[in-house]
């Protein structure tokens, strides 16, 4: 009988067209389509390693699967999964690092370059007609804003946030990095908290969600954006309050809003964020900026590289902490 069980809970969170390659010892593979939390724990019997993705896994469900030894997770973020609980049964928790430097920071900027040129509205426009209705070589129904000159503030200085910073210094703009909300005395890298929302024309979030961000922005900060920002988000929902962003919208105290995430995901109907999604002054996104099929590959192949590593007795991308 093969040594590891692996049970994949949710393959459909990878493109149907990304290789999934076994990993090279002996073991026995099923995967489903989706799986909802209830579900975990009837198909997570008997197994050795999980793959996860968006699953939540509590302590109570992870505490009736005794033959756990790894989760290995086919994301960056991990906080659908109680580490706390893993760490005290000795359950290793592997996430994915560094795959998705080139396409979320690519979508960030399709998302504020979208806004600066107005691509979206003007299109509209020329379906509508508006084109033929102005007559002449060219019309002016929307606002356009170049990023040259523009302030960019990064939240989340880590691999992302530097991708982002290193294509605004391309266009022209001026990337800060903010300090840590709440904290000071992190070193010439960072800008105060409460300068980079006084003097952003962007904002843009790259940060992990975290007991210390979720709700990051929120009714108090939306106030202090004395430039009207736009608010860009392709990290995780839970760090926005989401309706005090819509609040801020409504108010005019943000220019805007590119939003790739939401909590939770899929977005209900009913969700603050879908009653304002078709808004000419907001991009909705689901949840996409991650997926070029390059990175998914690269995602896909760590992912079995963490298992194989694990295997071996030299796991890596180990998570310690709350990330």
């Amino acid at each position: 009988m093969p040594e590891h069980s692996i049970v994949f809970l949710d393959r459909d969170t990878i493109a149907p067209q990304v290789t999934v390659r076994r990993p090279e010892f002996p073991h026995t593979w099923t995967e489903y389509d989706r799986t909802s939390a209830d579900q975990a724990v009837e198909r997570l019997a008997g197994a050795t390693i999980c793959i996860n993705n968006k699953v939540p896994l509590s302590g109570e469900t992870l505490a009736k699967l005794p033959h756990l030894k790894l989760i290995s997770m086919a994301a960056t973020g991990t906080d659908c999964v109680d580490k706390a609980y893993c760490q005290e049964a000795g359950i290793v928790v592997s996430n994915i690092r560094g795959y998705a430097v080139h396409t979320v920071p690519e979508h960030t900027f399709a998302l504020i370059l979208a806004f600066a040129r107005q691509i979206i509205p003007f299109r509209q426009d020329v379906i509508d007609g508006e084109w033929i209705k102005a007559d002449q070589f060219c019309f002016f129904n929307q606002p356009i804003w170049e990023l040259h000159g523009k302030r960019l503030g990064i939240i989340g200085e880590g691999s992302l946030g530097q991708s982002v910073a290193a294509l605004a210094r391309a266009f022209g703009m001026e990337p800060v990095f903010a300090a840590h909300k709440g904290v000071s005395g992190l070193g010439p890298l960072y800008t105060p908290w409460e300068e980079v929302l006084e003097t952003a024309d962007v904002l843009s979030l790259h940060c992990p969600l975290i007991d210390q961000t979720r709700g990051l922005l929120a009714w108090p900060e939306f106030q202090r954006m004395k430039k009207m920002p736009l608010i860009v988000n392709t990290a995780r929902g839970g760090l926005i309050v989401e309706e005090d962003l819509v609040r801020a919208l409504d108010e005019g105290l943000i220019r805007g809003a590119a939003i790739d995430v939401t909590f939770p995901e899929p977005p209900p109907a009913d969700h603050p964020l879908m009653k304002v999604a078709a808004r000419p002054n907001v991009i909705f996104t689901p949840h996409i900026a991650w997926a070029s099929d390059e990175a998914q590959q690269v995602l896909a192949d760590q992912m079995i590289d963490n298992i194989e590593n694990f295997e071996r007795g030299e796991p890596s991308n180990v998570v310690e902490g709350a990330f």
